[in-house]
């Protein structure tokens, strides 16, 4: 059935339904959307190997839409499949893509703070990539005196452990970020 839904072409109509203004559809879209995503890890790797442009450019509008609860709830879900063992190699492939650093740079300036934390977890992932791209760098490179002062500015604000592994995270992207904005200076 999973398998039906992903391959159909009703499947392109999720990205539709989860941004209806009307609140009966959309949260339903986004659950039943959610659980295709997530509760199927060997279909879904398959589905988003084949189908990865098609995939995330449906996604990428998920990410920039103007409706808040859309664009928290994608990057929530992002970060959750993306994390997922199964598609680590579609992670790989995400975080190389300067497109998706941009949408994630864009979103750590959003007005929202839950929407900044979930892009700042995407965000890292892109930092901390030991095979980094060149454009990728040099984009890093380029902003890092914004990216700097975005993230000085930017606290979870949850709780004394989780506070304290959010800024231990956020301390080593941020010296990554000073590194390859050196390096880059000499190479890029």
């Amino acid at each position: 059935f999973f398998r039906y839904i992903l391959e159909s072409t009703s499947f392109e109509l999720f990205f539709k339904f989860v941004e209806l203004p009307n609140f009966d559809v959309a949260p339903d879209a986004f659950s039943t959307f959610k659980d295709l995503l997530t509760k199927h890890e060997t279909l879904v790797s398959e589905y988003l190997t084949s189908h990865y442009d098609e995939f995330f450019d449906l996604y990428e509008k998920l990410l920039t839409s103007p409706n808040y609860v859309t664009r928290r709830q994608s990057l929530k879900l992002l970060s959750e499949f993306l994390l997922e063992s199964s598609n680590s190699h579609i992670m790989k492939r995400y975080i190389v893509e300067v497109r998706y650093l941009k949408v994630m740079m864009t979103l750590l300036k959003d007005s929202s703070k839950n929407i900044q934390i979930s892009a700042f977890h995407i965000f890292k992932v892109f930092v901390a990539n030991p095979n980094k791209p060149r454009e990728i760098k040099v984009i890093l490179a380029k902003n890092h005196e914004k990216l700097l002062e975005l993230l000085h500015n930017l606290s979870a604000g949850k709780g004394a452990a989780e506070d304290d592994q959010f800024e231990e995270e956020k301390e080593l992207i941020m010296k990554e970020i000073e590194r390859v904005a050196r390096t880059c200076r000499l190479e890029c």
